[in-house]
């Protein structure tokens, strides 16, 4: 098997690397069991004795693997491989008024100082973003043409980067044109205007939760009140769920991350995204539908839009670049719909329009053809910084501890001990210079008290693996 062909956006020794942590999470080896030597593995996989020796040390670097003299690397006794993933919360649909920010104000206030470690936001690491690029292309364009970049974009914003935006959504899978598009400052904006367009105070939005608690804010900015669906950790949201809510409540509409979910990391099947678009369909509800995640995928293909089966325009789809080139440049989009009209009028009253300069700077990024590339990369780099925060959780956290297995996204969702109370542990964790998710920040009823999210958007240095330690030896503590 020539497996370098398969993976050649990847660092080899990274490759090699994966596949031996795969053998150890489905039982292949165990602890205790001895590795292929160099030789043998070199010669399975076709690779040079350098790069199996790689993947090795970096196994042990990890705590997987240990070297013995003389003898060959071993899977540590100790190591206790795949921890279980989280158990699905039962769907009580019961209309609740979302009252989160206060909480969810504390968390962003603490978890987003300089000095401390960054588990508790869901960001991405500098150096795994083309900062250096796009600051070039900035550069460049307010040198040379200063006066346009100090001028107002059109309402819907700078057409290149419609365009742009429209052809990535096309090769996504869903036909688009830029018409259809609404440059936003952010995804945050985009899923605030959704909200505003299709909803009055005291209406019913169906969420699943565990769910992004920054739609809990909206919410509650809004004055509307939640119905709650569950995610499922492995298969994301269950369309029955959808058929019961939609029949039981008159709901406006719904917010959904169908596209690994933020915090559980959750993909829902093609099949069930088209199954609750053709549910909500029948009914003229609309679904908004959060894609700031689906380029980051570490399978061979993108999954698939809730929009790309909708053919009444009910789907608003919205998204950014927060996540995969520059969170401050603020450039995000919302794709409306049959609700255009309204969406722009929204826009025009909110800030008239997205700022110029980085507009027209992640347009030319785009336009030059290298987001593809950098996308490779930055799914690999994500990839990797998960899979060894998996190794750290299962070295230091209690074995009861739960977590997801995301195939995307840039988080992790943990159960801990029920005795936990997640606000408490994330109070306790900031005294240790360490940023953390509390649970209930994700609901807007009493639930998941003893989970937390941990972002797997940085590399695993030194500092952050000794605050992966503090905080299983914290779970350890409180959970007895």
């Amino acid at each position: 098997m020539d497996m370098m062909r398969t993976t050649s956006e990847q660092f080899r020794y990274v490759a090699v690397e994966k596949q031996v942590m795969e053998q150890i999470e489905h039982g292949v080896l165990r602890p205790g069991d001895k590795l292929p030597s160099l030789r043998k593995q070199s010669s399975r996989l076709r690779v040079s004795l350098a790069t199996v020796n790689q993947a090795y040390l970096e196994l042990e670097r990890k705590g997987v693997v240990e070297a013995r003299p003389k003898s060959g690397f071993f899977v540590r006794s100790g190591f206790r491989g795949t921890l279980e993933s989280p158990c699905r919360t039962p769907s009580d649909l019961v209309p609740t008024s979302a009252t989160r920010g206060e909480l969810i104000r504390t968390v962003f206030k603490g978890v987003g100082r300089e000095d401390i470690l960054p588990f508790g936001v869901a960001t991405i690491g500098q150096e795994l973003l083309p900062i250096k690029a796009l600051s070039r292309i900035l550069i460049s364009m307010v040198r040379e043409m200063p006066m346009a970049a100090a001028q107002y974009e059109p309402i819907e914003g700078d057409p290149e980067l419609r365009r742009q935006i429209a052809l990535r959504v096309t090769e996504d899978g869903v036909s688009s044109r830029a018409e259809e598009v609404i440059v936003t400052s952010g995804c945050q904006e985009a899923l605030n205007i959704a909200l505003r367009v299709l909803t009055r105070p005291g209406d019913i939005v169906l969420i699943a939760a565990p769910a992004y608690y920054c739609f809990l804010h909206l919410l509650e900015n809004l004055g509307l009140r939640a119905v709650e669906i569950s995610s499922c950790p492995e298969n994301g949201i269950n369309p029955e769920d959808v058929r019961r809510a939609v029949t039981l409540h008159d709901v406006k509409a719904c917010i959904f991350n169908p596209n690994f979910n933020n915090p559980d990391g959750s993909l829902t099947p093609d099949e069930a995204k088209k199954e609750i678009v053709s549910i909500l369909s029948k009914k003229d509800i609309p679904l908004i539908e959060d894609e700031v995640y689906a380029d980051i995928y570490f399978g061979p293909v993108r999954p698939l839009s809730c929009r790309a089966f909708d053919s009444k325009g009910l789907v608003i789809q919205c998204s950014s670049f927060s996540k995969t080139l520059a969170p401050g440049y603020r450039v995000g989009w919302i794709m409306p719909g049959r609700y255009f009209t309204k969406a722009f009028e929204v826009k025009a009253t909110t800030n008239i329009c997205s700022a110029t300069p980085t507009q027209r700077a992640v347009a030319e990024y785009l336009r030059a053809g290298q987001y593809q590339r950098h996308l490779k990369r930055l799914r690999g780099g994500i990839e990797e910084q998960m899979r060894h925060m998996h190794c750290l959780i299962a070295r230091y956290f209690p074995e009861t501890t739960r977590v997801t297995r995301p195939t995307g996204g840039a988080v992790l969702w943990l159960e801990l001990a029920s005795s936990v109370d997640s606000v408490k542990y994330f109070y306790r964790a900031l005294e240790k210079g360490i940023g953390v998710a509390p649970g209930v920040a994700f609901s807007s009823q009493d639930k998941f008290s003893n989970y937390i999210r941990l972002s797997c958007g940085h590399a695993v240095s030194q500092d952050l693996e000794a605050g992966i330690q503090v905080l299983g030896e914290l779970a350890r503590s409180m959970g007895t």
